[in-house]
């Protein structure tokens, strides 16, 4: 509905994708596509995407209500976003290569796009149905500002994903993080626990394993105007009917994101810090 990803977090303007994209041009991938409305396309265009120019190849897809619904009538009190897998589906008509995906105001670190840029080099060309993610350590994802949502990983012992559990009501605490259930009881956690936060690895042949879950969604929950069809459950059902493998790769970068107002102050200090170690320049871009 908005641009909120353009809040401030550099010293000189820079966003928390400039940093993304820095890292990804680093890493050596060569093409950015950016999902975004139609509504912001010229906003957008202007405070974000042009300055890429002459740095990668870019292209855009349009998450819109009515986008890749093969038939299903669109509610006519719809307004809010079909949720994340519904955002690469709607990328499908440019992209033909192996892919990473991210959230636009989240921060990963430069180790984790070399990681999967690696993987995605050396395995996904000959092998598509084996698609990858790269997790974080929960204990570096958590929020000092309120609660959270994390996607919590279980992985056989080759660290291949078995499945993904969603928690909410997730809180950081003195000897890790505690949650609540749907029944509102506490439960415990270490804060060692592997967490999904939305970067994966894919090959094409998602796209139309995507068609097929997304109607699915559509068929039982497309009435219901909150419902979203979420990438970490989709994954899920793809491995419980095994029809993907999913690699999960590890990284020792603490991950940021802006998930209350107060965390924004948080992530410009993360950003000066980072700085300072010399891990990006005081100006990422020229201009």
């Amino acid at each position: 509905g908005g641009l909120k990803q353009i809040d401030s977090i550099g010293p000189n303007g820079e966003i928390i994708i400039d940093y993304s994209m820095y890292d990804a041009v680093a890493a050596g991938f060569e093409k950015i596509v950016f999902v975004i409305r139609h509504c912001f396309e010229d906003a957008f265009r202007e405070k974000i995407g042009s300055k890429f120019d002459g740095i990668a190849e870019t292209a855009y897809a349009y998450q819109e209500l009515e986008s890749c619904l093969d038939g299903f009538a669109l509610p006519s009190d719809r307004e809010k976003p079909w949720g994340t897998s519904h955002a690469i589906l709607v990328a499908k008509d440019v992209i033909d290569e192996p892919f990473a995906v991210i959230n636009a105001d989240d921060y990963y670190g430069p180790n984790s796009f070399r990681t999967i840029k690696q993987y995605l080099s050396d395995n996904m060309r000959n092998r598509d149905s084996q698609y990858c993610m790269v997790g974080y350590k929960l204990e570096n994802t958590l929020s000092e500002c309120g609660t959270v949502a994390r996607g919590v990983c279980e992985c056989d012992d080759q660290m291949f994903l078995k499945g993904i559990v969603e928690r909410t009501n997730i809180e950081k605490s003195n000897k890790g993080a505690t949650h609540k259930d749907q029944m509102g009881e506490e439960h415990f956690l270490s804060g060692e626990q592997m967490v999904s936060m939305n970067l994966w690895g894919f090959g094409p042949s998602i796209f139309g394993l995507l068609e097929k879950q997304f109607k699915n969604f559509l068929k039982e929950s497309g009435r219901d105007n909150k419902a979203e069809c979420f990438i970490p459950t989709v994954i899920d059902n793809l491995i419980k009917e095994k029809q993907i493998r999913v690699k999960v790769l590890t990284t020792q970068d603490s991950w940021f994101g802006i998930t209350y107002k107060q965390d924004m102050l948080a992530a410009r200090e993360c950003v000066r810090k980072l700085i300072e170690q010399g891990v990006y320049p005081e100006r990422l871009w020229n201009g």
